[in-house]
């Protein structure tokens, strides 16, 4: 039996926390009066216990304690956990136990109520976390792992597997790769194709493909993989970049057997799985709570501007229209995060049709297609203006990536290794490659662009989303844009 999701069974957990943090509170505050004689007593209790309850939920949600940590340390998380707990008071401080409580009294109140919240939670993830770890080893709840690499590597990554079955690892396929030449631990069919032929597995539970990158898209799709383990030698760097190619945008985590870290950098990070030392490759690039700052200051910023500058943009439109035939929005088809397509918004720049006899191609300087008014729209960059509703939607980000159209993606995906690592985060409306280059009209402005993506995403965090704002106003103001 493979995994199943425990979030319900933390979200029952942490509920019920709240409510026994919050009716532990009360009874120190009003019935045994730790705190001093309340001037006042509640009428109620259910509707502040369940807005409080809430709340933290909120907060554990902002914070990622509501992602899935297979098999990750119960210590992490309770430290994670310490981190939402004491932000969350600070908030409820400001917003209510200063005047709710006396001065003499509210910093122990404020410290019980938040190791009440700790404490009621901490113990019932410790539970849940606990249960999950017995399923682990009773063989429920396992992870689904396609294994790829040389078959000796294979055959001692295996052997290490089995000394850590608390790591939930359950191999369901492995494919042969590499540049070694040792003979394979179990013998191939005579005759077999050896880039997609599924041999005789080593065990009843396995598929094989011998020396087949091409095979593993396949086998993910067929076995339901869920996490990929690749194990090669130092010189099969190549052959690493194929295995990134073909699982990116797939959803399963790339974990390498150490051998790797050295050349990949910043692009892996090293963990361990109860006792199994693997490098997830390409992990996420933000924190959890990072993430959520940067999702409310996009919508916060995107709302200011839309509604704010509103009266600006129904004169831009009508411009538009008014200049040139056509409407005055543009719509196109773009590749967003996890590689799925979504409806840009841009003001119209060019004639009406300007691709119907080209087909898609890049613009250019001195781009015919161009008309007067969307010139000067994209020197400013007012033409971008349209997608901060994307932003609101969350097809879009403020900062990010520029998305391409699913034409020069595909195109481009199979030109420059690891282009699609950009669709890991969501597009924005601009980014690092827009501040440091122009615009696209070559593959090899594209290749030169990646760089500086790639670059973003493994450096990116709130302070250089800030400075790529920044730079991006000014490039505006001066109409440097193009």
């Amino acid at each position: 039996m493979f995994r199943r999701p425990t979030r319900p069974y933390l979200l029952a957990s942490d509920a019920l926390a709240g409510a026994a943090a919050f009716a532990t509170y009360q009874a120190a505050r009003f019935a045994w009066q730790w705190f001093g004689t309340p001037e006042m007593y509640p009428s109620a209790m259910l509707l502040p216990m369940a807005t409080l309850v809430g709340y933290w939920m909120l907060v554990f949600a902002f914070f990622g304690l509501y992602r899935e940590r297979f098999a990750a340390s119960r210590l992490e998380e309770l430290g994670l956990l310490g981190k939402a707990v004491a932000t969350g008071v600070l908030v409820l401080v400001f917003a209510i136990y200063l005047d709710a409580l006396r001065p003499g009294s509210s910093r122990a109140a404020i410290f019980f109520y938040a190791v009440a919240v700790f404490g009621y939670t901490g113990l019932g993830r410790l539970l849940v976390r606990s249960w999950e770890k017995r399923r682990l080893l009773r063989g429920i709840g396992r992870h689904r792992a396609l294994v790829v690499g040389s078959p000796d590597r294979i055959a001692h990554l295996r052997s290490e597997m089995a000394r850590y079955p608390e790591a939930g690892l359950f191999v369901v396929g492995t494919v042969l790769v590499g540049n070694d030449e040792d003979e394979a631990p179990w013998d191939v069919p005579v005759g077999s194709a050896p880039s997609t032929a599924t041999l005789a597995p080593p065990t009843d539970d396995v598929a094989v493909a011998a020396n087949g990158v091409e095979a593993i898209p396949r086998l993910l799709e067929t076995l339901g993989v869920e996490d990929v383990l690749v194990t090669l030698a130092n010189d099969d760097y190549d052959v690493l970049l194929d295995v990134l190619r073909v699982c990116d945008r797939r959803g399963v985590t790339i974990k390498l057997v150490p051998d790797f870290y050295t050349l990949l950098g910043g692009m892996a990070r090293t963990e361990h799985l109860y006792g199994l030392p693997l490098i997830e490759v390409l992990p996420s690039p933000m924190s959890p709570w990072q993430e959520s700052t940067k999702r409310l200051m996009d919508a916060l910023l995107a709302a200011v501007v839309l509604v704010v500058g509103l009266p600006v943009w129904v004169l831009v439109g009508m411009a538009v229209r008014l200049t040139s035939k056509g409407p005055a929005l543009y719509r196109q088809v773009r590749v967003g995060q996890d590689g799925e397509p979504f409806t840009m918004l841009k003001f119209r720049t060019m004639h009406d049709q300007a691709e119907a006899a080209t087909g898609p191609v890049w613009a250019t300087d001195d781009d015919p297609r161009y008309t007067p008014l969307g010139r000067w729209l994209r020197t400013t960059r007012l033409d971008e203006v349209p997608q901060f509703w994307n932003v609101l939607k969350g097809e879009m980000s403020l900062v990010g990536p520029r998305p391409e159209r699913p034409f020069f993606v595909e195109r481009l995906a199979a030109e420059i290794p690891l282009y699609n690592r950009r669709h890991r985060v969501k597009p924005g409306i601009t980014g690092w490659a827009q501040v440091k280059r122009p615009y696209d009209t070559t593959v090899d402005d594209v290749r030169t662009k990646v760089k500086y993506d790639l670059f973003y995403i493994e450096n990116m965090s709130l302070g250089m989303d800030v400075q790529i704002l920044l730079r991006t106003v000014r490039t505006a103001l001066r109409g440097e844009g193009r």
